[in-house]
């Protein structure tokens, strides 16, 4: 049987070893990569320190969306609302009449599903102040589909008044929070949280509400890439390089408002695929949001998706799930490697790609 040159190799557990792996806090991180643990509530904590309005509220998930930093920190600004989202963020929308900036955290799935009418009544018709920081976007825990929200980029992008934001990495975290305070209005943010990777520091990268930043260039295909997309992106990258295919990545952390000149600027590139990633369905997420920039430009680049499938995904370990969806760095790596294969050869026959 041939080996996939794109898969790493299993150490297989030795005996009496312990698999410790929790399918709820599973890092995003790879082996021996580095870290650095709740950049949302550390970059919270120390940003309230000189902005009085700032509050901290959660829905009993002040431990798992990192808000406890900033609890410990703020202890008489930390409200703990229980087992109810409706009831959080009418509290927070509450709050922010009343002139504070509350930071609402809870799971993606229960903000986007159970308490959307809330955010739209409450918080987005009224343009309040309200800052959604929300855990376990798109496939990011392998607790199956009550906790992985694939579809709420979809749910939210057509809420008026609501900037999303989708960062990447801990570094572009600690950047954003200041960012995202210093916006007036609502956002709605995907959080990786716990451990979270750091990588775009090493690209010298600056976050810039409703900016995109082309990280690297590349002759034979460009990624538009979201969230810890941007990470695989990289990582995939480097793969493609031993088969002499060199991919630009250009990272996009504003689902909306987004950044149409960025976008078009680099899809204007003669010759090269263009390629969406994202941790979320196909279905009406940043893939549909460029797709309708070209068209509506009359930009038409060869196009194509990686991103979570239009189905209730299954639970389990995180990497196993990865690799069975399509997002894990080797899975991109390999169709991407396809895709530019079928257009070479498309190109040999004269055929359209």
């Amino acid at each position: 049987m041939k080996r996939d040159k794109y898969l790493k190799p299993v150490r297989p557990a030795s005996a009496g070893e312990r698999l410790t792996t929790s399918a709820m806090i599973a890092s995003l991180a790879s082996e021996g990569q580095r870290t650095k643990p709740a950049p949302f509530g550390h970059a919270l904590a120390a940003l309230a320190q000189s902005r009085p309005e700032i509050l901290g509220l959660t829905a009993d998930l002040g431990k798992y969306t990192d808000l406890h930093i900033f609890a410990q920190a703020h202890p008489d600004r930390f409200y703990q609302m229980g087992m109810a989202e409706q009831l959080l963020m009418a509290s927070a929308a509450g709050f922010a009449r009343e002139g504070f900036m509350p930071f609402a955290t809870t799971y993606a799935v229960f903000a986007s599903r159970r308490a959307y009418d809330f955010i739209c009544m409450a918080i987005a018709e009224e343009d309040l102040d309200v800052k959604i920081a929300c855990a376990l976007p798109g496939l990011s825990t392998g607790y199956g589909p009550s906790h992985q929200a694939t579809e709420d980029i979809a749910i939210f992008r057509g809420m008026p008044n609501l900037t999303i934001v989708d960062p990447c990495d801990a570094h572009e975290i600690e950047q954003m929070v200041p960012a995202v305070a210093a916006h007036r209005g609502p956002v709605y943010m995907r959080l990786p949280r716990g451990n979270v990777p750091l990588v775009l520091d090493e690209y010298g990268y600056r976050f810039e509400l409703g900016k995109a930043k082309l990280l690297q260039d590349g002759t034979d295909v460009l990624v538009v890439s979201t969230g810890f997309m941007t990470m695989r992106a990289l990582e995939a990258a480097k793969l493609l390089r031993n088969d002499r295919i060199d991919v630009g990545v250009l990272h996009v952390p504003t689902i909306k408002p987004l950044d149409e000149a960025a976008i078009l600027e680099a899809a204007r590139k003669p010759g090269r695929l263009l390629v969406v990633a994202e941790n979320h369905s196909t279905i009406g997420g940043l893939g549909e949001a460029v797709a309708g920039v070209l068209l509506r430009a009359g930009v038409t680049p060869a196009f194509r998706q990686i991103g979570l499938p239009d189905a209730f995904l299954d639970a389990g370990a995180l990497p196993t799930l990865h690799d069975r969806y399509g997002i894990s760095t080797e899975a991109v790596a390999r169709r991407i490697s396809a895709w530019v294969g079928g257009q070479t050869n498309h190109a040999q026959t004269g055929a359209v790609a």
